[in-house]
């Protein structure tokens, strides 16, 4: 028993240690972004011939769904993405899988970083983009945005591909 709540203990600090980094980095990186670049200002800098960095202010979530017009929607949409958050950490509270548990700090602390930009700056500020000549594959994005998606692909392929006991959970 004392082993299992040992186990249980080390993989919500592995996925709150996760969470913590990814916040750390994604609010940094932004700050470095906003102030040190002045993106904001500039609007876009060329890096390579397929990334650059484009400021943009999203107001709404994922793919322009959700847009926030008004505060009202701006803080209801804070609220809907806080509760996601708190029902990411009440599953990262459960899980017995290391995995599972670094996946569920991925998102956790990707939300908290775009949670964090809402409530301060009332969007999101995105600014990587990804190209290939006039093609754009994805949304320009930020570091939490890709942690969130990184993290549930992770979740969605161990859910899909791996099959393991219950029992084997805590000692993968």
């Amino acid at each position: 028993m004392a082993k299992r709540f040992y186990d249980a203990v080390a993989i919500r600090r592995l996925g709150l240690g996760v969470a913590a980094l990814v916040f750390g980095l994604d609010q940094a990186i932004k700050a470095l972004i906003v102030h040190a670049l002045d993106l904001p200002g500039r609007l876009e800098i060329d890096l390579l011939p397929i990334f650059r960095f484009v400021w943009v202010e999203n107001h709404g979530i994922s793919m322009g769904f959700l847009t926030a017009d008004s505060v009202t929607e701006r803080w209801l949409l804070v609220l809907l993405t806080a509760g996601i958050a708190v029902a990411v950490v009440f599953w990262l509270w459960r899980e017995h899988n290391r995995l599972d548990a670094g996946a569920l700090g991925l998102v956790l602390g990707g939300a908290a970083g775009n949670i964090t930009d809402r409530v301060r700056l009332g969007y999101v500020a995105d600014f990587l983009d990804l190209h290939f000549g006039d093609m754009h594959p994805f949304l320009v994005f930020n570091v939490a945005d890709a942690a969130i998606t990184i993290g549930v692909l992770l979740l969605v392929l161990r859910a899909l591909f791996v099959r393991t006991p219950a029992s084997e959970d805590l000692h993968a």
